[in-house]
């Protein structure tokens, strides 16, 4: 039996004809403004990549790319990127507050981690935090069985899961990078999308496969390996999100994602170059 939280309540203002197309309009809006709009450059990317010369194998990517020579230049062009990343999730949050009759957002999905708001429940921050550990542990795994078969079946480019120079700045902005990237797409692609399309009246499973694919869609850049092992993650953390245990905490899957890119951005950058290339992670 699925383990799934009933929805206390119908959406809060049942939309008529012009409510609902206004939230489909502010969805894609949103989602065109952030990570829709890596899902379209990424499709592109691997269309580019399979029509190459070069076999799909034989390509790599880099993540977090150096952006000057001049290593100040580079930190500040790494710190305004990852700012910028996150005013879609302000936008986000500030959209879901505008709705009629609706709880505080921090409580609506879990971001209620100030000290009034996690005195609420004892021990509620604690919950997150082991819930997260659990899913990072539960997702590490098989999702580096999904590169490697990728790898080995020629259908996963090589990545290189960091491309900045070892300077004092190198680990603290790969482990703000992976923040960020956990906060803006846990953020957009389970707690505000969840909400708003449930104001849509869509079902909850309907709900987990969008939010899947649109996870999968915009890792593609990286190859078929990849794809499938976030959309495997987005069915995961979709689920979980809903469940009698995630109880819509975004928090929990924040956690996981952030310790899953700080172990591969940090854990890349301090392997010594020698044992990546005898282990072939190059």
């Amino acid at each position: 039996m699925t383990a799934v939280v009933p929805d206390p309540a119908p959406p809060l203002v049942r939309p008529g004809a012009a409510e609902r197309r206004r939230i489909t309009w502010e969805i894609w809006i949103l989602l065109l403004l952030s990570l829709a709009k890596s899902g379209v450059y990424a499709v592109v990317n691997i269309a580019a990549r399979l029509t190459e010369t070069t076999p799909l194998a034989e390509q790599s990517t880099t993540l977090n790319a150096s952006q000057s020579p001049r290593p100040y230049l580079d930190l500040t062009y790494q710190l305004l990127g990852i700012g910028f990343a996150l005013v879609p999730v302000a936008l986000a949050v500030y959209l879901l507050a505008q709705r009629r009759g609706a709880p505080p957002v921090s409580r609506a999905t879990g971001l209620d981690w100030s000290a009034r708001g996690a005195d609420l429940v004892p021990g509620r921050r604690r919950r997150d935090v082991g819930w997260g550990v659990a899913l990072a542990a539960a997702i590490g795994i098989p999702g580096l069985a999904f590169y490697a078969l990728g790898r080995a079946l020629g259908i996963t480019v090589s990545v290189q899961a960091s491309g900045l120079d070892a300077h004092w700045w190198t680990v603290p902005v790969l482990v703000a990078s992976a923040i960020e990237n956990a906060v803006l797409e846990e953020v957009i692609v389970v707690a505000y999308l969840f909400e708003r399309t449930r104001d849509l009246g869509w079902g909850p499973w309907r709900f987990v496969l969008a939010s899947a694919l649109l996870r999968g869609s915009y890792h593609l850049y990286q190859g078929f390996g990849p794809f499938l092992g976030n959309v495997a993650m987005g069915l995961v953390f979709g689920w979980f999100y809903r469940s009698r245990w995630g109880r819509r905490r975004v928090v929990p899957l924040i956690v996981a994602h952030t310790l899953l890119d700080v172990v591969a951005f940090v854990g890349y950058a301090l392997v010594p170059a020698a044992w990546r290339e005898a282990l072939g992670i190059t």
